[in-house]
């Protein structure tokens, strides 16, 4: 939409847009935070020996940098496959 063509019928036509595109990213939004959520959960069943969270209050870095990576790793995937 051009800048000049914007007229009186097309603001509802817009601000529909507005709302639905606002939407689609909170939807979005919440999905990919299930879906880290879920990779996060899956890591956790897979190293079961190994208590993420308690190395983590022990402040153990290299679990930390793990876990850092873990996250991105799974975000990236999650973009890509929302793309």
């Amino acid at each position: 939409m051009l800048a000049g063509s914007l007229t009186l019928a097309s603001i509802p036509t817009a601000f529909e847009e507005l709302v639905h595109a606002l939407l689609a990213t909170g939807a979005f939004g919440l999905l990919g935070l299930f879906l880290m959520l879920l990779g996060f959960k899956l890591f956790e069943w897979i190293t079961r020996r190994l208590d993420v969270e308690k190395q983590l209050e022990n402040q153990n870095i290299a679990v930390g940098i793990v876990v850092a990576a873990l996250l991105l790793g799974i975000s990236l995937i999650v973009v890509v496959s929302m793309m």
